[in-house]
């Protein structure tokens, strides 16, 4: 039995230099759809042909292609952090908030592997 119940949700993280360049080009040449800009935090989030799945634009004056960071859904993100710890699972930092829109936590798999958790807190 897994440690954290996951959502039906992923989110594939990107760096880009600019979110508004890169969404009409996914939406041009792959046919996602945007579903938001939140330029406060300089994050894009389109959703792609996959239910389920979304690809996040993360804007970075210097992007780091092929560090995709795969962001999984959760319901509660203190619940999963803390079990994730208690077994002794490697975290970035504190959880960060951007009140209204979500809670995210990096954490890291044995090899070095960025991953995320995010509480979606729209709802």
């Amino acid at each position: 039995m897994p440690v954290v119940s996951l959502d039906n949700t992923i989110t594939l993280a990107l760096s880009v230099r600019d979110r508004h360049v890169s969404a009409e080009w996914y939406e041009k040449n792959l046919g996602f759809r945007l579903l938001f800009h939140f330029d406060e935090a300089g994050w894009s989030e389109m959703q792609t042909k996959t239910e389920g799945v979304t690809l996040g634009l993360g804007e970075q004056s210097e992007p780091a292609p092929g560090n995709t960071v795969p962001v999984f859904g959760v319901a509660d993100i203190a619940i999963a952090r803390t079990a994730l710890e208690n077994v002794g699972v490697q975290f970035d930092g504190e959880t960060e908030t951007i009140e209204g829109m979500v809670s995210t936590a990096t954490f890291y798999d044995p090899d070095g592997n960025a991953l995320m958790l995010a509480q979606d807190l729209s709802k």
